[in-house]
Parts: structure tokens; C-alpha cells; sequence
């Protein structure tokens, strides 16, 4: 009899220690530094029967500002990344989306020192450019074969500027699993899964929970691929961790607040005899001793970096802490995002989003810390030409956001369920609009104006926004690439500080523009 065990981490998003950096003694309930300690502590107590089989699993290099110091303040540092996982004794690993957020070049620097394989079988052109070494690999450990197959999410180039995925062409999860596994199947004892990507419907009853894109696949890989003995998932951000339809699968959140473990007992004939799939909160680990210091001296550069001051804020505070009220009536922060993104885009219509609830804001005198806090995502910019229904259907998606139960305003289901999308909600400036929450849903703007004159169907306005947004992100299509009319090739932290520096002391200004009725 032999136990293979199957440990995953998944969106870690560079948030190695224990805090989300908003002060610099700040301390949270995660970080991969305490997942480290259970999974040697782990890899040290197997027996001699035991089989350990560790996964990174995407969305590694980016995310926190620890990532965001080694991206833009310490490039020559970032193969880092790559080392602390070799540390660990991880078998492999696999792409997420947010690998791609920083190009090619850097993500090839990130991966450079592993002495592990990283796998994506549905990313064409991956192994020419570098960034991939095989579609799968077979271990083998202690008799057992065991074959794992990595897959990211298809969606990647819906989200990533085409400079950032040159020769890259991203095939759907499933049909690439399809071709796959059945050949996995005759080489190997155990045939593992492990994807970037998340679940499309309810994992017992089939039902769809969300719009069918290709983001999402783990649900038909889980029904439609034949073979699979165990899926490892990751990119929704989702804490899950079942059998289903006979597999195992696993989804162990983000900043490494869990750690999903898989465990297949296999007789002496190599065959599954029991499946269990479980997470392993890290709250109350101690972080691992050694990694700790290995990282404290780039740890405490990153902590001076983000305490340097860049900009002065006057007049109406940007400190965020109502956050549904900020949405429901814009907030001198967001008004403040969408100045900087119309002066770098040259129009005067311009969307952002209040991205999380823990978005606290600018305070009086800004520092590094509070911008990259506030805006946390290497996004670009985009300028698109749309017409006047275009805008409409855009603010008819912003004006779902909202539910009215028993006369409150709340946040709608859609936008929490079965992942919190809070970043799918967008704040303008430049135009003057009215949410009616009694309407139905698709006819809630009840007026929309543009320089005090109703917005026409057929007119065509020039609008600002994150290149995420830009390609339809969020389920926005009326939103995409082919109405793009210009780039603007730098990350919004960049542009925010770099507009604190020619403007040294910024105005805030409470919005009047939006209007909801209920």
C-alpha cells in the first residue's frame, strides 16, 4: 500500500509574509511563509510508504507590494521568486495569468534560477519563448508513476496587452486536456490536473455560475476528460476542497491562506483505493524560521521603499472608509484616479473601480505604501472610441452591482458569488449619470449626458480605462481591442505617482456626477 499526497499552493501573489503591507508592522492571518512551515513540516514526517507531490499553481510574481518593489525598484533581484519555491522541494510548477502582467522578459528573470519544470500544455509557443519547459511530466516516486499536466486559463489574452504575450497563442483548458489525458493515461499509475483556472458551475449540481467564457473550466474538466485522477485549481480566489464525480480537487484561496492537500491511497497493483481532498489553514502556523531570514533583508527594503513619500493631498480627504458609499456616490479618491487616468489618456471621460474593501486611500501626505495599497495591480491604460449605447450598456452592467432588499442598497449576489468582483464595478468621471434601482435590470439608467447634453445611441465618445476593463474584462464586451485608439504603456501606480510629482500638493474634490435612486 502506498499514500500519495498532493499539496497545492495557488495565488500566493507575492504575499510571502504575514501582512498586506498597509503598515509597516501590519500582521494578517496568511502568507506563504506559514505554508511553507506546513509543507516541510509535511515533507519531513513522510513515511517510507509516502509519497509527497508539491504544486506551485500559478499567480506566483505578482500581486503584493513585495512583488511590486522586485518588478520595478529591483528587476535584478526577481529570480528570487523562482529560488523560494526550488527551497521547498516544489515539484513543479504552473503559469497563472498574473505571470504575464510585468511581459516576457521579466517573467523569464522571475523563472530563471528554478530547478524545477514549469508546465502548460495549452499555451502555444510557451516552450519557444522560454517560459514553459513541457506540457506535462511524469515523476516518478517510489514505483509510482505519477504524470501531471498543467493548464492556464485561456482567458489570459482577454486581460494582457498583445506586447505581453508575443508568440503566445492560449488554447482552452479542456480541449487540451481532452488530447492529453487519455495519452497520460497509458504511461503513468495517477494522472493529475493541475490548472490555473477555476469552476464554471456548482460542482453537484452541474448549474452554471457564471457566463460560459473559457475563463473557467474545472467543472467540464471534472465531467468531460475521462482519466483524471485528481485536479488541483487556483485563479478564482475560492477556498474548496471535495470530491467530485470520483476526483479529488482542490482550491486553497489566495495569499497562501491555505494549503490544498490531496490524498490517494494505491494498493499493491498501483490502484486508487481512496480519494480525499482537504485545505490546511496556515492562520495559526508559525512562519517558517529559515526562509524568514533568508528574505528579512529584501523584506526590509521593500518596507523603506514603500514608506517614501510622493505627494501632498488638500481639500477633501482620499481616505477611503466607507466603501458602498464610495460606489454608490463616487468618493474624492476615485475622483482623484480618474483625473490621473484622463490627463494620461487626453480625454475627460474616464472608469475606475473601487478594487476591494481594504482600499483605505491616500492620506494627507501620500506615500508609496498608500498608492501601491490603493491601485495593487500593474494595469495599463487604454483609450477606447465607443458610441453613446455602449456607454449605456456599461452603466446598465455598473448599475447590477446594486440590489435593494427591504429598501437597503446592497451589493448583488453576481458580484459576490461564487467570487467576490468587486473590481467589476466602475465610478465615472466626465459624464453625469442616474442609476434607478427600482427599474429592472438593463433599464436602470434613467439619464446619461455628456457636457450637459443627453448622450445620443449613435455618438461617439472617447473613453479612458484600464487595459483589463478594455478587452471586455468583467463582462463588459461592449468593451474590446478593436476600438482601442490609443496605449498608454505604463502601470496606473506609475502614473499616479508620477502625476503627485508635477502636481505637489493635489486638490480633493467630492463628485456630484452620479445620481441612484431607489
Amino acid at each position: 500500500m502506498r499514500h500519495l499526497k498532493i499539496l497545492s499552493t495557488s495565488d500566493v501573489h507575492g504575499f510571502l509574509y504575514p501582512t498586506n503591507y498597509s503598515q509597516r508592522d501590519d500582521q494578517q492571518p496568511y502568507g506563504w511563509l506559514k505554508a511553507a512551515t506546513l509543507i516541510r513540516q509535511i515533507q519531513d514526517q513522510a513515511g517510507p510508504d509516502d509519497i509527497v507531490l508539491t504544486i506551485e499553481n500559478g499567480d506566483w510574481i505578482e500581486g503584493s507590494s513585495f512583488d511590486s518593489y522586485l518588478a520595478t525598484a529591483a528587476p535584478d533581484r526577481a529570480s528570487l521568486l523562482s529560488k523560494l519555491p526550488q527551497d521547498l522541494h516544489y515539484d513543479l510548477g504552473v503559469l497563472g495569468n498574473h505571470e504575464f502582467n510585468y511581459g516576457l522578459d521579466y517573467l523569464c528573470e522571475c523563472m530563471a534560477d528554478r530547478n524545477y519544470p514549469l508546465l502548460g500544455a495549452n499555451i502555444d509557443g510557451a516552450h519557444a519563448q522560454g517560459i514553459v519547459d513541457a506540457p506535462y511530466q511524469i515523476f516518478k516516486k517510489k514505483g509510482v508513476k505519477i504524470a501531471v499536466l498543467g493548464l492556464t486559463t485561456a482567458y489570459v489574452p482577454v486581460w494582457e496587452p498583445a506586447s505581453h504575450l508575443t508568440g503566445l497563442t492560449f488554447q482552452s483548458a479542456l480541449a487540451t486536456a481532452q488530447h492529453w489525458v487519455p495519452k497520460l493515461r497509458q504511461r503513468a499509475d495517477v494522472v493529475i490536473v493541475a490548472y490555473h483556472g477555476g469552476f464554471e458551475a456548482n460542482l453537484v449540481s452541474g448549474e452554471p455560475t457564471e457566463r460560459l467564457t473559457g475563463e473557467n473550466e474545472g467543472a467540464q474538466l471534472l465531467t468531460q476528460v475521462p482519466g483524471i485522477d485528481a485536479l488541483v485549481t487556483g485563479h478564482q480566489h475560492r477556498l474548496i476542497a471535495g470530491v467530485y464525480h470520483n476526483i479529488p480537487a482542490t482550491q486553497p484561496g489566495d495569499k497562501a491562506v491555505a494549503v490544498g492537500e490531496i490524498d490517494l491511497d494505491l494498493d499493491e497493483e498501483l490502484q486508487i483505493t481512496g480519494r480525499r481532498a482537504q485545505l490546511l489553514p496556515t492562520a495559526a502556523v508559525t512562519p517558517d524560521p529559515e526562509l524568514t531570514a533568508k528574505l528579512a533583508p529584501i523584506q526590509a527594503q521593500t518596507q523603506d521603499w514603500l514608506d517614501t513619500p510622493v505627494g501632498h493631498i488638500g481639500g477633501a480627504s482620499l481616505r477611503v472608509t466607507d466603501h458602498l458609499a464610495a460606489r454608490l456616490h463616487g468618493h474624492p479618491y476615485l475622483n482623484f484616479i480618474n483625473q490621473v487616468e484622463a490627463d494620461a489618456g487626453q480625454v475627460d471621460i474616464a472608469a475606475t473601480a473601487l478594487f476591494n474593501d481594504d482600499v483605505a486611500g491616500l492620506g494627507e501626505t501620500v506615500t508609496r505604501r498608500q498608492v501601491l495599497n490603493s491601485y495593487p495591480y500593474p494595469n495599463t491604460l487604454v483609450v477606447e472610441r465607443v458610441t453613446g449605447a455602449d456607454l449605456k450598456a456599461a452603466l446598465e452592467r455598473c448599475a447590477n452591482f446594486f440590489t435593494l432588499q427591504n429598501g437597503a442598497i446592497t451589493v448583488s449576489e453576481a458580484f459576490t458569488t461564487p467570487k467576490v468582483e468587486l473590481y467589476n464595478y466602475d465610478v465615472y468621471a466626465g459624464i453625469d449619470y442616474t442609476f434607478d434601482l427600482t427599474q429592472p435590470q438593463g433599464t436602470r439608467v434613467t439619464a446619461l449626458s455628456y457636457h450637459g447634453q443627453p448622450v445620443q445611441a449613435d455618438q461617439q465618445l472617447d473613453i479612458v480605462m484600464n487595459q483589463y476593463r478594455g478587452n471586455g474584462g468583467g463582462e463588459y464586451p461592449m468593451f474590446r481591442a478593436s476600438k482601442i485608439i490609443r496605449e498608454i504603456n505604463t502601470s496606473v501606480a506609475d502614473l499616479i505617482q508620477d502625476y503627485l510629482v508635477a502636481h505637489p500638493t493635489v486638490i480633493g474634490q467630492q463628485p456630484q456626477n452620479l445620481t441612484i435612486k431607489r
